[in-house]
């Protein structure tokens, strides 16, 4: 079972978000005290299993999802909502490292994992309220010219005409921070309230068959024919098991465990305010060019949702509102006086490499994880590549399965202080505008 699971929250209990809060009655479901059988038994009930389970049970699969808390406890209903287009790598070095075919149907994956994402919204939680439009906030000249050049990159050989250069001027006119050089905006992005999207989507799931059970954690897998998934109350006989705990993962799954990840991020919302357009003069999200990246979005009651920091140990820091705070007013000192309302972290799955991991991990046991922070839409589709997957058609997983994910150094005991040394090095070349 994961550490990660418990040190940071309350069992089977929201975290103190804002999307938490803005939720309606939501029934907690029913925990696993009995022994069920089922085609696919999927473990974790974010945007990848209940994905998964809703495009498996409308194939006519007997469907069966253990989440440890809640649907959308983890990284699902945390984040920042946005939508993005891309892998969290460069098309250009995804050329070189995989050749051109490959990098363009990677690229095409990444335009229909948006696509599936909004039609899921529109059919299953247009309470998620899905926005155009992500911008990234450049610091430096270089690293304006560089976005500039990869949207130019993208329209000549990708036909991807979504994108908006922004000089210094124009960012200004949109986001009303002096730190800026320029960037782009991406109108083929978008954002959306992630909890609510996740809720819909498990609402979609049982709507079509699938069973999930909540507060009802993995305990143990005994990988044979058929699978035995054990529960501390349970237990269920599937012919396929699908781990879908991004960075919840636990040793339950040892590759997964080896290959992904998990670190923390933190976000404040916020009180209403009373001017929002003058913090952000178009309803679009925002992600800073830092290595530890900055962003942030308004919601629909004008409050605004601002991430900021991570961690690579497993606990919280005692004090979120301080720690994202000095980010949020050295993009915005016009709000250092502002309330801020809700504080709150989560943990999310990275790879070495940036790029998800996609995996056989037993005896008819299949893992998707570690989208590094595009997870919204990545996940939602990696649902749907798992689902076709177990219905007999491989050739979006057999691609996704090839992306290179090298181990993290140092092992699980070592690997964490590593990340901390590089991420302090890191954040220094930030503040030095290296």
């Amino acid at each position: 079972m994961s550490k990660f699971l418990y040190v940071n929250d309350t069992a089977a209990t929201y975290p103190p978000s804002w999307y938490a809060e803005s939720l309606h009655d939501v029934q907690r479901r029913l925990s696993l005290n009995e022994s069920q059988n089922c085609d696919v038994c999927v473990i974790g009930g974010g945007f990848t299993g209940l994905s998964t389970a809703l495009h498996l049970a409308k194939k006519g699969l007997k469907v069966i999802v253990l989440e440890a808390h809640r649907v959308g406890f983890g990284a699902s209903g945390r984040n920042g909502g946005q939508v993005g287009s891309g892998w969290n790598q460069d098309q250009r070095k995804l050329e070189k490292q995989l050749g051109y075919d490959a990098a363009h149907r990677l690229w095409e994956m990444t335009q229909d994992a948006k696509v599936l994402t909004r039609s899921l919204v529109d059919n299953f939680a247009p309470d998620a309220g899905y926005h155009a439009g992500v911008a990234q906030a450049c610091f430096s000249e270089k690293d304006t010219l560089n976005s500039h050049n990869v949207a130019q990159y993208l329209e000549k050989n990708y036909a991807y005409t979504e994108i908006e250069l922004l000089s210094k001027a124009s960012i200004t006119d949109i986001i009303k921070s002096s730190v800026y050089s320029g960037g782009t905006l991406d109108w083929g992005a978008g954002h959306l309230h992630p909890l609510r999207f996740a809720i819909g989507l498990a609402k979609a799931a049982e709507e079509a068959g699938a069973i999930i059970f909540e507060a009802s954690p993995v305990v143990d897998i005994k990988n044979k024919s058929p699978n035995l998934i054990k529960t501390d109350l349970g237990q269920v006989t599937a012919e396929y098991v699908v781990h879908a705990t991004n960075g919840y993962h636990s040793n339950l799954n040892q590759i997964q465990s080896a290959h992904v990840m998990p670190i923390n991020n933190y976000l404040v919302a916020t009180a209403p305010l009373d001017n929002p357009h003058e913090i952000l003069a178009k309803n679009i999200a925002v992600a800073d060019s830092r290595f530890v990246l900055n962003y942030y979005r308004l919601t629909n009651d004008n409050r605004l949702i601002f991430g900021g920091g991570e961690s690579y140990g497993v606990k919280f820091p005692r004090d979120i509102f301080s720690k994202v705070r000095k980010p949020l007013t050295e993009i915005f000192p016009q709000l250092e006086n502002v309330n801020l309302t809700h504080a709150w972290g989560g943990t999310l799955g990275i790879t070495t490499t940036r790029l998800p991991m996609f995996a056989k991990v037993g005896r008819k046991q299949l893992a998707a994880a570690g989208y590094s922070g595009h997870g919204v839409a990545l996940a939602s589709f990696a649902g749907q590549v798992l689902a076709e997957t177990i219905s007999g058609n491989a050739s979006q997983f057999d691609l996704l399965s090839d992306l290179p994910h090298p181990a993290f150094p140092g092992g699980q005991t070592f690997r964490s202080p590593i990340m901390t040394l590089a991420m302090t090095w890191f954040s220094l070349r930030d503040r030095l505008g290296i």
